[in-house]
Protein backbone atom coordinates (compact mmCIF):
# COMPACT_ATOMS: atom_id res chain seq x y z
CA UNK A 1 0.00 0.00 0.00
CA UNK A 2 0.99 3.62 -0.40
CA UNK A 3 2.93 5.31 2.35
CA UNK A 4 0.63 7.22 4.69
CA UNK A 5 1.79 10.71 3.69
CA UNK A 6 1.51 9.91 -0.06
CA UNK A 7 -1.95 8.47 0.33
CA UNK A 8 -3.13 11.34 2.53
CA UNK A 9 -1.83 13.87 0.01
CA UNK A 10 -3.73 12.20 -2.81
CA UNK A 11 -6.89 11.99 -0.74
CA UNK A 12 -6.58 15.68 0.06
CA UNK A 13 -6.07 16.56 -3.59
CA UNK A 14 -9.05 14.47 -4.61
CA UNK A 15 -11.19 16.08 -1.90
CA UNK A 16 -10.26 19.53 -3.18
CA UNK A 17 -11.24 18.68 -6.75
CA UNK A 18 -14.33 16.69 -5.66
CA UNK A 19 -15.24 13.62 -7.69
CA UNK A 20 -17.64 14.46 -10.53
CA UNK A 21 -19.18 11.05 -10.22
CA UNK A 22 -21.07 12.17 -7.12
CA UNK A 23 -22.95 14.83 -9.08
CA UNK A 24 -25.78 14.68 -11.58
CA UNK A 25 -26.05 12.49 -14.66
CA UNK A 26 -24.49 15.08 -16.96
CA UNK A 27 -21.39 15.14 -14.79
CA UNK A 28 -21.17 11.39 -14.89
CA UNK A 29 -21.14 11.47 -18.71
CA UNK A 30 -18.52 14.22 -18.92
CA UNK A 31 -15.90 14.11 -16.11
CA UNK A 32 -13.99 17.34 -15.65
CA UNK A 33 -10.45 17.72 -16.97
CA UNK A 34 -9.25 18.37 -13.40
CA UNK A 35 -10.70 15.07 -12.19
CA UNK A 36 -9.09 13.21 -15.08
CA UNK A 37 -5.77 14.79 -14.12
CA UNK A 38 -6.16 13.60 -10.51
CA UNK A 39 -6.98 10.09 -11.71
CA UNK A 40 -3.90 10.10 -13.94
CA UNK A 41 -1.68 11.21 -11.04
CA UNK A 42 -3.19 8.47 -8.88
CA UNK A 43 -2.43 5.78 -11.46
CA UNK A 44 1.15 6.98 -11.86
CA UNK A 45 1.78 7.01 -8.09
CA UNK A 46 0.16 3.61 -7.65
CA UNK A 47 2.36 2.14 -10.37
CA UNK A 48 5.50 3.73 -8.90
CA UNK A 49 4.75 2.10 -5.54
CA UNK A 50 3.97 -1.31 -7.09
CA UNK A 51 0.56 -0.97 -5.52
CA UNK A 52 -1.72 -3.96 -5.93
CA UNK A 53 -5.41 -3.36 -5.76
CA UNK A 54 -7.66 -5.58 -3.73
CA UNK A 55 -10.00 -7.89 -5.63
CA UNK A 56 -12.79 -6.08 -7.43
CA UNK A 57 -15.50 -7.40 -5.18
CA UNK A 58 -13.68 -6.07 -2.14
CA UNK A 59 -13.24 -2.65 -3.66
CA UNK A 60 -16.91 -2.47 -4.40
CA UNK A 61 -17.89 -3.59 -0.95
CA UNK A 62 -19.41 -1.01 1.34
CA UNK A 63 -16.97 0.54 3.81
CA UNK A 64 -19.17 -0.09 6.80
CA UNK A 65 -16.39 -2.07 8.50
CA UNK A 66 -14.16 1.01 8.26
CA UNK A 67 -16.84 3.49 9.18
CA UNK A 68 -16.63 2.97 12.94
CA UNK A 69 -14.86 6.03 14.33
CA UNK A 70 -13.15 5.80 17.64
CA UNK A 71 -15.11 8.71 19.02
CA UNK A 72 -14.44 9.90 22.53
CA UNK A 73 -17.58 10.33 24.61
CA UNK A 74 -19.01 13.78 25.30
CA UNK A 75 -17.71 13.94 28.87
CA UNK A 76 -14.14 13.32 27.71
CA UNK A 77 -14.44 15.80 24.85
CA UNK A 78 -15.81 18.47 27.17
CA UNK A 79 -12.99 17.82 29.60
CA UNK A 80 -10.41 18.10 26.81
CA UNK A 81 -11.97 21.32 25.58
CA UNK A 82 -11.83 22.76 29.08
CA UNK A 83 -8.17 21.78 29.45
CA UNK A 84 -7.38 23.40 26.11
CA UNK A 85 -9.08 26.63 27.21
CA UNK A 86 -7.06 26.61 30.42
CA UNK A 87 -3.87 25.97 28.46
CA UNK A 88 -4.58 28.90 26.14
CA UNK A 89 -5.34 31.14 29.11
CA UNK A 90 -2.03 30.22 30.74
CA UNK A 91 -0.26 30.90 27.45
CA UNK A 92 -1.76 34.38 27.38
CA UNK A 93 -0.66 34.96 30.98
CA UNK A 94 2.93 34.26 29.97
CA UNK A 95 2.64 37.23 27.60
CA UNK A 96 1.38 39.49 30.38
CA UNK A 97 4.10 42.00 31.43
CA UNK A 98 2.98 41.81 35.07
CA UNK A 99 3.44 38.04 35.11
CA UNK A 100 6.80 38.28 33.36
CA UNK A 101 7.95 40.81 35.94
CA UNK A 102 7.10 38.41 38.79
CA UNK A 103 9.56 35.52 38.62
CA UNK A 104 7.69 33.37 41.11
CA UNK A 105 4.36 33.80 39.32
CA UNK A 106 5.95 33.22 35.93
CA UNK A 107 7.46 29.93 37.11
CA UNK A 108 4.11 28.87 38.56
CA UNK A 109 2.24 29.62 35.33
CA UNK A 110 4.94 27.94 33.22
CA UNK A 111 4.79 24.83 35.36
CA UNK A 112 1.00 24.63 35.18
CA UNK A 113 1.09 25.13 31.44
CA UNK A 114 3.73 22.44 30.98
CA UNK A 115 1.51 19.92 32.80
CA UNK A 116 -1.26 20.46 30.25
CA UNK A 117 0.85 20.71 27.11
CA UNK A 118 0.98 17.00 26.21
CA UNK A 119 -2.76 16.60 26.74
CA UNK A 120 -3.54 19.59 24.53
CA UNK A 121 -1.17 18.45 21.78
CA UNK A 122 -2.69 14.96 21.83
CA UNK A 123 -6.19 16.42 21.67
CA UNK A 124 -5.27 18.62 18.69
CA UNK A 125 -3.83 15.60 16.89
CA UNK A 126 -7.05 13.71 17.59
CA UNK A 127 -9.12 16.58 16.15
CA UNK A 128 -7.00 16.61 12.99
CA UNK A 129 -7.36 12.84 12.57
CA UNK A 130 -11.12 13.17 13.04
CA UNK A 131 -11.25 15.73 10.22
CA UNK A 132 -9.10 13.48 8.01
CA UNK A 133 -11.43 10.59 8.72
CA UNK A 134 -14.52 12.55 7.67
CA UNK A 135 -12.78 13.65 4.47
CA UNK A 136 -11.78 10.08 3.62
CA UNK A 137 -15.32 8.80 4.24
CA UNK A 138 -16.82 11.51 2.07
CA UNK A 139 -14.35 10.74 -0.69
CA UNK A 140 -15.20 7.03 -0.47
CA UNK A 141 -18.89 7.82 -0.86
CA UNK A 142 -18.34 10.20 -3.78
CA UNK A 143 -15.97 7.96 -5.74
CA UNK A 144 -18.58 5.26 -6.35
CA UNK A 145 -17.50 4.86 -9.96
CA UNK A 146 -13.74 4.85 -9.38
CA UNK A 147 -12.53 1.64 -7.73
CA UNK A 148 -8.94 2.90 -7.43
CA UNK A 149 -9.98 6.01 -5.56
CA UNK A 150 -12.37 4.07 -3.34
CA UNK A 151 -9.59 1.67 -2.36
CA UNK A 152 -7.31 4.61 -1.63
CA UNK A 153 -9.97 6.16 0.61
CA UNK A 154 -10.65 2.81 2.26
CA UNK A 155 -7.01 2.40 3.27
CA UNK A 156 -6.88 5.99 4.53
CA UNK A 157 -9.91 5.30 6.74
CA UNK A 158 -8.31 2.18 8.18
CA UNK A 159 -5.03 3.89 9.01
CA UNK A 160 -6.73 6.96 10.49
CA UNK A 161 -8.98 4.87 12.72
CA UNK A 162 -6.00 2.87 13.93
CA UNK A 163 -4.22 6.08 14.91
CA UNK A 164 -7.37 7.37 16.60
CA UNK A 165 -7.69 4.18 18.63
CA UNK A 166 -4.14 4.61 19.90
CA UNK A 167 -4.82 8.24 20.80
CA UNK A 168 -8.04 7.24 22.53
CA UNK A 169 -6.07 5.12 25.02
CA UNK A 170 -3.44 7.80 25.46
CA UNK A 171 -6.02 10.52 26.12
CA UNK A 172 -7.75 8.44 28.79
CA UNK A 173 -4.44 7.97 30.60
CA UNK A 174 -3.61 11.67 30.33
CA UNK A 175 -6.97 12.52 31.90
CA UNK A 176 -6.39 10.31 34.94
CA UNK A 177 -6.11 12.33 38.16
CA UNK A 178 -2.45 12.93 38.89
CA UNK A 179 -0.86 12.19 42.22
CA UNK A 180 -0.18 15.59 43.86
CA UNK A 181 3.11 14.20 45.15
CA UNK A 182 4.45 13.01 41.78
CA UNK A 183 6.59 16.11 41.23
CA UNK A 184 8.09 16.04 44.72
CA UNK A 185 11.56 15.03 45.84
CA UNK A 186 11.75 12.12 48.27
CA UNK A 187 13.36 10.80 51.40
CA UNK A 188 14.40 7.28 50.50
CA UNK A 189 14.72 4.99 53.52
CA UNK A 190 16.15 1.47 53.64
CA UNK A 191 16.07 -0.73 56.74
CA UNK A 192 17.55 -4.17 57.20
CA UNK A 193 14.88 -6.77 57.92
CA UNK A 194 15.09 -10.45 58.76
CA UNK A 195 18.36 -12.19 58.12
CA UNK A 196 20.86 -10.79 60.65
CA UNK A 197 24.18 -9.61 59.24
CA UNK A 198 23.22 -10.64 55.71
CA UNK A 199 20.16 -8.38 55.89
CA UNK A 200 22.42 -5.42 56.66
CA UNK A 201 24.66 -6.25 53.71
CA UNK A 202 21.56 -6.57 51.52
CA UNK A 203 20.30 -3.18 52.69
CA UNK A 204 23.60 -1.62 51.60
CA UNK A 205 23.28 -3.36 48.22
CA UNK A 206 19.88 -1.75 47.75
CA UNK A 207 21.34 1.65 48.62
CA UNK A 208 23.88 1.15 45.82
CA UNK A 209 21.18 -0.07 43.42
CA UNK A 210 18.96 2.97 43.87
CA UNK A 211 21.88 5.39 43.92
CA UNK A 212 22.86 4.10 40.47
CA UNK A 213 19.28 4.32 39.27
CA UNK A 214 19.06 7.92 40.50
CA UNK A 215 22.25 8.76 38.63
CA UNK A 216 20.84 7.25 35.42
CA UNK A 217 17.79 9.54 35.80
CA UNK A 218 19.90 12.63 36.35
CA UNK A 219 18.76 12.98 39.98
CA UNK A 220 20.85 14.26 42.87
CA UNK A 221 21.40 12.10 45.95
CA UNK A 222 22.60 12.95 49.44
CA UNK A 223 23.06 10.58 52.36
CA UNK A 224 21.11 12.03 55.27
CA UNK A 225 21.85 9.31 57.79
CA UNK A 226 23.31 5.81 57.81
CA UNK A 227 23.89 3.30 60.61
CA UNK A 228 26.71 0.93 59.77
CA UNK A 229 26.54 -2.73 60.79
CA UNK A 230 29.43 -4.53 62.50
CA UNK A 231 29.84 -7.18 59.80
CA UNK A 232 29.42 -4.75 56.92
CA UNK A 233 26.47 -3.11 55.24
CA UNK A 234 24.07 -0.89 57.13
CA UNK A 235 21.20 -1.36 59.55
CA UNK A 236 19.34 1.60 58.07
CA UNK A 237 19.97 4.50 55.72
CA UNK A 238 18.08 7.58 54.62
CA UNK A 239 18.90 9.27 51.32
CA UNK A 240 17.50 12.51 49.99
CA UNK A 241 16.82 12.29 46.25
CA UNK A 242 16.10 15.44 44.24
CA UNK A 243 15.20 15.78 40.61
CA UNK A 244 12.42 15.75 38.05
CA UNK A 245 9.31 13.82 39.17
CA UNK A 246 11.24 11.60 41.57
CA UNK A 247 8.25 10.42 43.59
CA UNK A 248 6.25 9.50 40.47
CA UNK A 249 8.72 6.68 39.79
CA UNK A 250 10.16 5.67 43.14
CA UNK A 251 6.77 5.36 44.85
CA UNK A 252 6.43 1.92 43.26
CA UNK A 253 9.64 0.73 44.93
CA UNK A 254 8.29 0.89 48.48
CA UNK A 255 7.87 -2.43 50.24
CA UNK A 256 9.83 -5.54 51.20
CA UNK A 257 12.73 -6.59 48.97
CA UNK A 258 13.73 -10.22 49.51
CA UNK A 259 17.08 -11.71 48.54
CA UNK A 260 17.98 -15.40 48.19
CA UNK A 261 21.71 -16.08 48.04
CA UNK A 262 24.71 -17.58 49.81
CA UNK A 263 25.93 -14.94 52.29
CA UNK A 264 29.59 -14.00 52.47
CA UNK A 265 29.51 -15.17 56.09
CA UNK A 266 28.15 -18.63 55.17
CA UNK A 267 30.83 -21.35 55.41
CA UNK A 268 28.77 -24.33 54.17
CA UNK A 269 27.39 -22.77 51.00
CA UNK A 270 23.78 -22.73 52.10
CA UNK A 271 21.31 -20.29 50.54
CA UNK A 272 19.81 -17.83 52.99
CA UNK A 273 16.74 -15.64 52.63
CA UNK A 274 17.00 -12.08 53.92
CA UNK A 275 14.91 -8.97 53.55
CA UNK A 276 15.17 -5.22 53.61
CA UNK A 277 12.37 -2.68 53.70
CA UNK A 278 12.19 0.36 51.43
CA UNK A 279 10.07 3.39 52.32
CA UNK A 280 9.53 6.30 49.93
CA UNK A 281 8.49 9.54 51.61
CA UNK A 282 7.70 12.66 49.55
CA UNK A 283 9.25 15.83 50.89
CA UNK A 284 6.67 18.29 52.18
CA UNK A 285 6.80 21.84 53.46
CA UNK A 286 5.68 23.29 56.76
CA UNK A 287 2.28 24.29 55.37
CA UNK A 288 1.43 20.72 54.34
CA UNK A 289 2.25 19.17 57.71
CA UNK A 290 1.74 21.17 60.87
CA UNK A 291 3.85 20.15 63.85
CA UNK A 292 3.13 21.45 67.33
CA UNK A 293 6.43 22.55 68.91
CA UNK A 294 5.15 21.12 72.22
CA UNK A 295 5.22 17.64 70.66
CA UNK A 296 8.94 17.83 69.91
CA UNK A 297 11.77 17.00 72.25
CA UNK A 298 15.08 18.08 70.79
CA UNK A 299 18.59 18.52 72.10
CA UNK A 300 22.08 18.79 70.68
CA UNK A 301 24.66 16.04 70.93
CA UNK A 302 28.19 15.32 69.84
CA UNK A 303 28.73 13.50 66.58
CA UNK A 304 30.75 10.33 66.35
CA UNK A 305 33.12 8.95 63.72
CA UNK A 306 35.44 10.58 61.22
CA UNK A 307 34.64 14.06 60.04
CA UNK A 308 37.13 16.69 61.16
CA UNK A 309 37.83 18.80 64.20
CA UNK A 310 34.17 19.33 65.12
CA UNK A 311 33.58 15.64 65.73
CA UNK A 312 33.30 14.74 69.44
CA UNK A 313 34.20 18.34 70.34
CA UNK A 314 31.24 20.46 69.25
CA UNK A 315 27.60 19.52 69.71
CA UNK A 316 26.52 19.65 66.06
CA UNK A 317 24.32 16.54 66.03
CA UNK A 318 20.58 16.76 66.68
CA UNK A 319 18.61 14.17 68.63
CA UNK A 320 14.91 14.73 67.93
CA UNK A 321 11.90 12.83 69.28
CA UNK A 322 8.30 13.34 68.19
CA UNK A 323 6.38 12.40 71.34
CA UNK A 324 2.92 11.57 69.84
CA UNK A 325 4.33 9.04 67.36
CA UNK A 326 7.57 8.03 69.07
CA UNK A 327 9.61 8.87 65.95
CA UNK A 328 13.22 9.50 66.88
CA UNK A 329 15.83 11.00 64.59
CA UNK A 330 19.54 11.38 65.26
CA UNK A 331 21.05 13.62 62.57
CA UNK A 332 24.78 14.09 62.21
CA UNK A 333 25.16 14.57 58.44
CA UNK A 334 25.82 18.31 58.42
CA UNK A 335 28.71 20.06 60.19
CA UNK A 336 26.37 22.76 61.47
CA UNK A 337 23.88 22.28 64.31
CA UNK A 338 21.39 24.59 62.59
CA UNK A 339 21.53 22.65 59.31
CA UNK A 340 21.13 19.35 61.17
CA UNK A 341 18.10 20.79 62.95
CA UNK A 342 16.54 21.84 59.65
CA UNK A 343 17.27 18.43 58.18
CA UNK A 344 15.73 16.67 61.18
CA UNK A 345 12.53 18.69 60.86
CA UNK A 346 12.42 17.98 57.14
CA UNK A 347 12.70 14.25 57.76
CA UNK A 348 10.07 14.39 60.49
CA UNK A 349 7.60 16.15 58.19
CA UNK A 350 8.21 13.56 55.49
CA UNK A 351 7.60 10.67 57.89
CA UNK A 352 4.45 12.19 59.36
CA UNK A 353 3.11 12.86 55.88
CA UNK A 354 3.86 9.28 54.85
CA UNK A 355 1.93 8.05 57.88
CA UNK A 356 -1.05 10.14 56.76
CA UNK A 357 -0.88 8.60 53.29
CA UNK A 358 -0.75 5.07 54.71
CA UNK A 359 -3.77 5.80 56.90
CA UNK A 360 -5.74 7.02 53.90
CA UNK A 361 -4.81 3.95 51.89
CA UNK A 362 -5.83 1.68 54.75
CA UNK A 363 -9.30 3.24 54.82
CA UNK A 364 -9.98 2.39 51.18
CA UNK A 365 -8.15 -0.96 51.12
CA UNK A 366 -11.39 -2.92 51.61
CA UNK A 367 -12.96 -1.48 48.45
CA UNK A 368 -9.90 -1.04 46.29
CA UNK A 369 -7.47 -3.73 45.21
CA UNK A 370 -4.34 -2.22 43.76
CA UNK A 371 -2.48 -4.66 41.55
CA UNK A 372 0.66 -2.57 41.73
CA UNK A 373 0.41 -2.51 45.50
CA UNK A 374 -0.04 -0.02 48.27
CA UNK A 375 3.65 0.57 48.83
CA UNK A 376 3.31 -0.40 52.46
CA UNK A 377 6.35 -1.47 54.41
CA UNK A 378 4.98 -5.00 54.90
CA UNK A 379 4.26 -5.79 51.26
CA UNK A 380 6.75 -8.09 49.51
CA UNK A 381 7.20 -6.62 46.06
CA UNK A 382 10.34 -8.25 44.68
CA UNK A 383 12.61 -11.28 45.09
CA UNK A 384 16.26 -11.29 44.01
CA UNK A 385 17.42 -14.87 43.36
CA UNK A 386 21.19 -15.05 42.91
CA UNK A 387 21.32 -18.78 42.18
CA UNK A 388 19.13 -18.39 39.08
CA UNK A 389 20.34 -14.83 38.28
CA UNK A 390 16.70 -13.77 38.35
CA UNK A 391 14.81 -10.83 39.78
CA UNK A 392 11.07 -11.44 40.13
CA UNK A 393 8.60 -8.61 40.52
CA UNK A 394 5.55 -10.15 42.20
CA UNK A 395 3.17 -7.39 41.16
CA UNK A 396 4.05 -7.76 37.49
CA UNK A 397 4.52 -11.55 37.66
CA UNK A 398 7.61 -11.02 35.52
CA UNK A 399 11.29 -11.91 35.72
CA UNK A 400 14.25 -9.68 34.93
CA UNK A 401 18.01 -10.21 34.59
CA UNK A 402 19.48 -9.90 38.08
CA UNK A 403 22.87 -8.51 37.06
CA UNK A 404 21.26 -5.66 35.13
CA UNK A 405 18.86 -4.85 37.96
CA UNK A 406 21.64 -4.69 40.55
CA UNK A 407 23.43 -2.19 38.30
CA UNK A 408 20.45 0.12 38.72
CA UNK A 409 18.80 -0.67 35.38
CA UNK A 410 15.24 -0.80 36.68
CA UNK A 411 13.59 1.78 34.41
CA UNK A 412 11.73 -0.93 32.46
CA UNK A 413 10.35 -2.35 35.73
CA UNK A 414 9.28 1.09 36.90
CA UNK A 415 7.53 1.85 33.60
CA UNK A 416 5.65 -1.46 33.69
CA UNK A 417 4.50 -0.65 37.22
CA UNK A 418 3.35 2.79 36.05
CA UNK A 419 1.39 1.21 33.18
CA UNK A 420 -0.18 -1.38 35.47
CA UNK A 421 -1.22 1.30 37.93
CA UNK A 422 -2.78 3.31 35.10
CA UNK A 423 -4.78 0.33 33.87
CA UNK A 424 -6.00 -0.37 37.39
CA UNK A 425 -7.20 3.19 37.80
CA UNK A 426 -8.89 3.09 34.39
CA UNK A 427 -10.77 -0.03 35.48
CA UNK A 428 -11.87 1.75 38.63
CA UNK A 429 -13.34 4.48 36.46
CA UNK A 430 -15.04 1.87 34.29
CA UNK A 431 -13.18 2.80 31.09
CA UNK A 432 -10.80 -0.15 30.81
CA UNK A 433 -11.53 -3.86 30.28
CA UNK A 434 -11.25 -6.25 33.19
CA UNK A 435 -8.42 -8.77 33.31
Amino acid sequence: FLAGHDRRALVGLARQTRSPFAGGSSMRRQPSARWLLVSLVLVLVINSHSFKLAPMHLAATSCHRCSHAFMLDRFVLDRLSSIKDTFNALTEQLEDPEVLANTKEMLRVSKERAKLEETVQTYETYEQLLADLEDAKELFAEASGDLDMRELAREEIRETETQMAELDERIKILLLPSDPNDDKNVMFEVRAGTGGDEAAIWAADLVNLYTRYAQSQGWQTRVVSMSDAEMGGCRDATIEIKGDSVYSKLKFEAGVHRVQRVPATETQGRIHTSTATVAIMPEVDEVTVEIDPKDIEMHAARSGGAGGQNVNKVETAIDLTHKPTGIRLFITQERSQLKNKELAMQMLRARLYQMQIEEQEAKIASTRKLQVGTGSRSEKIRTYNYKDSRCTDHRLSSNFALDSVMQGNIESIVQQCVALDQQERLRELGIAPEG
